[in-house]
């Protein structure tokens, strides 16, 4: 995966498997045996959706309740970010008829969940447009920050979209502060060229 996220030309890449966490020793290893920015996190599956979390280092029995995550993260004091918020909350077929995608869009707007995030995924590299869009018109609505996950499951996923961030990450502490300042925003690597402070997720 560093590999192929070096060789399309990614200025890192955020390691976040399903409920399970990366060792500090692990994450150097591989930072330095590539020569390459690798950060840990972890995607909770919650009873809300799946977040994307950065500053935790185990999982914890609770952490499927938002609250509890959140707490933990809190305390932690590190950020979360609503990962693909389309599912569970956008039914492409029904959103055709008159009136109903809106319902669907604000409905979700007032969903409680998107408030305990620093963020949410506008952008996801295996997300249909249709899909992203409805994501990227809820950020819109809750007016937050949003970032963007390649969400590879195969390497050749690896870099389709990225987050991009105003100021230089060398590490997860630079990538917490950034995601609690909310300077980021997502860029859709298959329409533009990659930039220089470019982050892939997988």
């Amino acid at each position: 995966m560093i590999e192929s996220s070096k060789l399309v030309g990614l200025d890192g890449i955020c390691l976040t498997d399903h409920d399970t966490f990366w060792t500090d020793a692990q994450i150097h290893d591989l930072s330095r045996r590539h020569d390459f920015l690798v950060i840990p996190g972890c995607e909770i599956n919650t009873e809300a959706g799946h977040v994307l979390v950065f500053g935790l280092t185990k999982y914890e029995f609770g952490m499927h309740k938002p609250e509890f995550l959140q707490a933990s993260v809190n305390k932690a004091g590190g950020a979360m970010i609503a990962a693909h918020p389309y599912r569970r909350r956008f039914i492409e077929e029904p959103a055709e008829k008159p009136g109903v995608r809106d319902e669907m869009l604000n409905r979700a707007g007032g969903d409680e969940f998107f408030q305990m995030c620093q963020g949410l995924e506008g952008l996801n590299g295996r997300g249909l447009p249709i899909q992203n869009q409805f994501s990227k018109d809820l950020g819109s609505l809750l007016n937050v920050s949003m970032s963007a996950g390649s969400d590879a499951h195969k390497l050749e996923q690896i870099g389709t979209v990225a987050t991009e961030f105003q100021r230089p990450v060398a590490g997860l502490a630079d990538l917490i502060s950034e995601l609690q300042h909310g300077r980021f925003h997502p860029v859709d690597l298959r329409r533009k060229p990659i930039r220089t402070t470019s982050c892939g997720q997988s």
